[in-house]
């Protein structure tokens, strides 16, 4: 009978030598309970002892043995959760007859699986993990025991429990014999004990999980995918509700999910590897692994974080047709229910969401048409990427718009995973948009949308920002303006938020200078009138532009030349405000129109534009930018655009610290004697100034001819349009105040009437100040020749007229040549005063006509003639009430005939004409009135 009921497949293990009479004696005990020879009941160790003795000696009692086994585990389990809630005083307690009978009863088990693992392990695992299950539900609630989630403490306290610990030692070495052959029925057993008694057993799973981590991970799969196979699983069972009818799959989520902290690698490993040996194979149970995987994804969002990047990359053109032809024999009903299931899965994971995307539409449309070497992609396979990127989309609209919009007493809304992983890969997915790569750039543009208002405010503004600054042709920028229409839809308007954000990217310094040009040249496009009416494309985006103009007028000096054109262009083309001149735009505009003129680095027709357009902001605002145009054009480097020189060093460069002191003697006394050849240091004494280096090139910085007309055209051209802004008297007006403060500030605000020439001599050194700042400045000549086209505004320039004038007149006295030619520039200042001054009607015709005779006279005939002109503005002064306005005309017009005879100012003039009849014969006629 013995050997009839040993296990089969192997020998028996050794037993004791006990006769027929003995074994019987030990059955009786351990039935009753009571000593065979004394009839006294026996105690608890020695019953245990006994049911040992069984499980040796008698392998049909080895059922009865371990039942009772239990008890001795349970008790031992029971003292130490008493000892460990009240440790008793003093030092620790021996040991107790229970635990010698408890580790009696490890070392005899190990011994028998260790003889026979085939036979024993399977059952031992069993009743051990069983055991374990049972004790751990038992006492969860007990004094002392952690909650389940609180993993490590659990595991330290059952560890520190002498019986779990021999459990747990007894399984350990069941399943360490079975390894190698067949661990499937250790693993059963547990998985079954972790769906009957889980999370209390979980401390179980994670000990054993790390100790044999490969066994694990393979056959807990392995036996997850029986399982499913068994209960019905397929592509059908794939998302419903398979933790219910699948019931070892929720242990298995969770044995993995124990293991995934320290073993992700492996369990990454065996989740590709069964997903790819199960493509392509007949088995039945292999068919089953993807919708077996995709359940596993819904159950442990983990689990899918952690291999769904490596899945992605895996998926090459020959996987993808496996893939299909796998699929391809599913019904239609069932494979809709795994694309559903996928879509799912996709919307709710956040693990390498960009790198799904781009896979998603390099699939379903890829960007070129020449296909890469290799194996071709079924077509099947595009249609099926495609249809599920079109539920994807669809799937994420509607958890974004069904999102509830919370007040600011309310939770936030919850965020959807797949996007809020896109949320920090804004920018890329712009850029990728704006390749306009077939049928792609719709749904890159719907997605971008969708994660706009999903991270709303910022992210609408985000992705608005970099559309505008990535885009570089009309078509890329046209994308935009079409996000910007559909946000505005569902959310409040978030252009100013973007353009918020440009500026202070801008400021912050994060754009490249390419593509901050690019940036402005956007918005300026953006801004351009569209129809006849010449209303902004974009009024909105103007509104919000406006708001930042001194921020965007800070670009006009930047050193390079791009971004201070599209600067230009851009606040050209921006709404101006009905507001102060300095607050519209600082004076950095009129500066940079010289500083683009000086560097030749872009066209003016868009500084003509900004400047007119701030001219016609109010009167004050023309007023501001012709005094700040006239200001910039005779200061500093910028007077060399129109054959000036540069100024000398103003109070600034005074207040600066000199540079040191530079003795020759003292540098002389440095170098030792010797000859003075050439070639040596005394040879270069003339090349600078010791301590200031070389002296500056003479005529280094020299413009043609044809470009300094040029530029004093421009220069005028552009006072004329600013003038349009006002009247223009009162254009004129501001030219000429302007002037004045420019060339001799300290005698602005002077009285207009022409002093004697007596009171001239008090002013010799303001009148040669003013001399030499026409000769550094050309332009003057022609700017107050501007300044004479609106009479009376001349009269404001009485001043320099009177400075110029006794200049000229004391040089013309002083000159000893015999020909005004001698003088070049005195005889053009000359001509060009004396014309000045009939131009602005400060002259009768007959006077303002001499200044034709001036080259073909001597010097002192010169002087005559300018003394005559003094003397007739001094009775004649320069005064704004001798003009009168005729409405007919739109002008002002000074009649000469109210001042009395001209005759006798015309005397020297005659006699100077009698005098030279033989050479200005032709000219006489035109000096009689």
């Amino acid at each position: 009978i013995m050997a009839l009921c040993d296990p089969p497949g192997a020998a028996s293990p050794p037993r004791p030598p006990l006769s027929a009479q003995e074994l019987s004696q030990e059955v009786k005990a351990f039935l009753s309970g009571l000593d065979p020879v004394q009839g006294t009941p026996l105690s608890p160790p020695a019953h245990a002892r006994c049911a040992l003795r069984l499980l040796r000696c008698l392998p049909p009692a080895r059922h009865a043995a371990l039942q009772h086994l239990r008890g001795l585990f349970d008790e031992q389990v029971c003292q130490h959760l008493l000892q460990r809630e009240s440790p008793a005083p003093g030092p620790a307690p021996k040991a107790t007859p229970g635990s010698e009978v408890l580790q009696e009863a490890r070392r005899a088990l190990a011994e028998l699986v260790a003889a026979n693992p085939r036979a024993w392990a399977p059952g031992v695992a069993a009743w051990a993990s069983e055991l374990m299950g049972q004790l751990s539900s038992k006492y969860a609630n007990g004094p002392g025991v952690p909650p389940p989630a609180s993993l490590n403490e659990l595991l330290q306290l059952w560890m520190a429990c002498p019986a779990t610990r021999a459990l747990l030692d007894i399984y350990s070495q069941c399943l360490a014999a079975m390894v190698g052959s067949c661990p499937d029925a250790c693993v059963d057993a547990l998985l079954d004990t972790s769906v009957q008694h889980s999370p209390h057993f979980d401390w179980v799973v994670a000990h054993v999980g790390s100790s044999f981590p490969g066994t694990i991970i393979s056959r807990v799969l392995s036996c997850g995918l029986k399982d499913f196979c068994a209960h019905g699983g397929g592509a059908e069972a794939a998302g419903a509700a398979g933790d219910k009818r699948v019931p070892k799959i929720a242990s298995v989520v969770g044995i993995l999910g124990h293991l995934a902290s320290r073993h992700a690698g492996s369990i990454k490993q065996e989740l590709l590897r069964m997903f790819h040996e199960s493509l392509g194979s007949p088995r039945e149970h292999h068919k089953a692994t993807v919708p077996f995987l995709l359940q596993l994804a819904l159950m442990s969002p983990a689990l899918l974080a952690a291999v769904s990047p490596e899945l992605v990359d895996s998926l090459k053109p020959p996987v993808l047709n496996q893939l299909h032809q796998h699929f391809s024999a599913v019904p239609r009903d069932e494979l809709e229910g795994v694309v559903g299931v996928v879509v799912h899965l996709l919307c709710h994971t956040s693990a390498g969401a960009l790198r799904t995307l781009r896979f998603l539409l390099a699939t379903a449309a890829p960007a070129s048409v020449i296909t890469a070497p290799g194996p071709a992609l079924h077509e099947g396979v595009r249609e099926a990427c495609e249809r599920l990127l079109q539920l994807l989309l669809l799937h994420l609209q509607k958890l974004v718009h069904s999102r509830a919009s919370a007040s600011p007493a309310e939770c936030p809304a919850r965020p959807v995973p797949f996007l809020e992983a896109l949320r920090p890969h804004v920018r890329e997915l712009c850029q990728d948009t704006l390749r306009l790569e077939r049928r792609r750039c719709l749904w890159q543009h719907q997605l971008l949308a969708l994660l706009a208002v999903h991270s709303a405010p910022h992210g609408a503004a985000e992705a608005l920002f970099h559309l505008l600054a990535l885009a570089r042709t009309p078509e890329e920028l046209a994308l935009a303006p079409q996000l910007h229409a559909g946000l505005r839809a569902v959310l409040p308007d978030p252009l100013p938020a973007a353009v918020a954000a440009a500026v202070a990217q801008i400021h912050a310094g994060r754009l490249p200078e390419p593509q901050l040009a690019q940036l402005l040249r956007n918005l300026s496009l953006l801004l351009q009138p569209r129809g006849d009416d010449g209303e902004a494309r974009d009024a909105a985006l103007g509104a919000a532009l406006a708001r930042h103009l001194p921020d965007l007028a800070q670009l006009l000096l930047h050193p390079r030349p791009e971004v201070a054109e599209a600067a230009c262009r851009l606040l050209a083309a921006c709404p101006l405000p009905r507001a102060p001149p300095r607050t519209c735009c600082p004076p950095r505009a009129p500066r940079a129109a010289f500083a683009g003129c000086a560097m030749g680095r872009c066209r003016a027709g868009a500084r003509v534009r900004l400047l007119a357009r701030l001219s016609a902001v109010s009167p004050a605002a023309a007023k501001a930018v012709l005094a700040q145009l006239v200001e910039g054009a005779l200061g500093g480097r910028n007077a060399e655009l129109f054959g000036g020189s540069a100024e000398p060093p103003g109070p600034e460069a005074a207040a600066a610290p000199a540079p040191p002191s530079a003795s020759l003697l003292d540098a002389n006394r440095r170098f030792p004697a010797g000859l003075a050849t050439a070639g040596g240091v005394w040879s270069v004494f003339h090349a600078g100034v010791i301590g200031r280096g070389l002296k500056p090139l003479a005529g280094g910085g020299r413009r043609s001819a044809e470009e300094l007309n040029r530029n004093t055209q421009t220069f005028l051209s552009l006072l004329l349009r600013c003038c349009r802004g006002s009247g223009p008297a009162e254009a004129a007006k501001a030219v000429a105040a302007a002037l004045v403060e420019a060339v001799c500030p300290e005698a602005a605000g002077a009285e207009l009437a022409w002093p004697p020439e007596e009171l001239a001599r008090a002013t010799v050194e303001r009148d040669l100040r003013i001399l030499r700042r026409f000769r550094q400045h050309p332009l003057l000549f022609p700017l107050l020749r501007l300044v004479a086209g609106g009479r009376p505004a001349l009269c404001y320039c009485s001043v320099l007229l009177r400075g110029l004038l006794a200049a000229l007149v004391a040089h013309w006295d002083a000159c000893r040549e015999p020909s005004t030619g001698a003088s070049p520039w005195h005889l053009r200042a000359s001509c060009a005063f004396v014309a000045l001054l009939a131009e602005g009607s400060l002259l009768p015709p007959v006077l303002g006509n001499m200044h034709e005779l001036f080259p073909e006279l001597a010097p002192f005939e010169v002087h005559l003639l300018l003394l005559s002109v003094w003397g007739y503005l001094r009775e004649n002064s320069p005064l704004p009430q001798k003009f009168t306005f005729q409405p007919e005309l739109g002008v002002f017009r000074r009649d000469f005939g109210r001042d009395g005879d001209v005759s006798k100012h015309l005397a020297v003039l005659h006699a100077v004409l009698h005098r030279n009849i033989h050479r200005l014969g032709l000219l006489a006629a035109r000096f009689y009135p």
